[in-house]
């Protein structure tokens, strides 16, 4: 059985890796056992347990606003940390599947492929920009652009005018193992449908709100590559 060694081990989509069955021994590593700032805490666990994967969990996300506020922590944690990875996984030529964000996209067309221009549109986009830069120049290695969601959807208000492609984790834990043997860039997520929509079809009480300039109308993802993998 192979292994795969999950970094942010108690993260949300850790917890919800924990509950689901797959053919691969997982390992799950939390920040306090895995210190993706310290190369050699990196290497001590590659050492350790020699994975055949890393699946890249760990960084910094919400709330969005400390990207701006902290921008030493979102370097360190979600750029540096990411590249140390990386470098100690190309010495042993182990694959890292990282989870990126259509954040990276600029937002004002939509229907974006990979291979379109990126032009992230607040720090935290740029920060998983700076991780995926990384892994661009790692050639074993699967970034999974994604737009996920907790379930049940966590607020309250959602907007009805941001067009996205949100995914529950617990969706997209099997899509994630039918990818896992690929390489590059991939986007991945649900429907394209606007964020009050996708939310409030689990809870009609949510209210529906204008973004009114907080978010991009528009960071819905092509996702034909996705499912011309499926599909096979």
């Amino acid at each position: 059985m192979k292994k795969i060694l999950v970094t942010g081990g108690d993260g949300r989509l850790a917890s919800q890796l924990k509950k689901y069955n797959c053919n691969y021994e997982l390992i799950f590593r939390n920040k306090k056992q895995l210190n993706i700032v310290s190369e050699k805490s990196i290497e001590k666990n590659l050492k350790k347990y020699k994975p055949n994967f890393i699946l890249h969990l760990a960084g910094l996300s919400r709330p969005m606003k400390i990207h701006e506020k902290d921008l030493r922590k979102s370097i360190k944690l979600n750029i540096i940390g990411t590249s140390n990875l990386v470098k100690e996984c190309s010495k042993k030529n182990i694959k890292i599947i990282y989870i990126s964000t259509n954040y990276i996209y600029e937002g004002k067309k939509g229907n974006y492929k990979e291979t379109d221009p990126i032009l992230p549109w607040n720090n935290y986009g740029w920060s998983k920009l700076g991780g995926e830069c990384a892994l661009q120049m790692y050639k074993n290695s699967l970034i999974l652009r994604c737009a996920l969601s907790e379930f049940p959807f966590k607020h309250k208000k959602a907007f009805s005018d941001v067009k996205t492609n949100f995914i529950y984790h617990k969706d997209f834990l099997p899509i994630l193992f039918k990818l896992i043997s690929r390489k590059g860039v991939i986007n991945v997520g649900g429907k394209t449908q606007s964020v009050y929509k996708f939310s409030s079809k689990n809870n009609r009480k949510i209210k529906k709100i204008k973004s009114n300039g907080v978010m991009p109308k528009r960071l819905d993802m092509n996702l034909r590559k996705l499912y011309k993998i499926l599909k096979k």
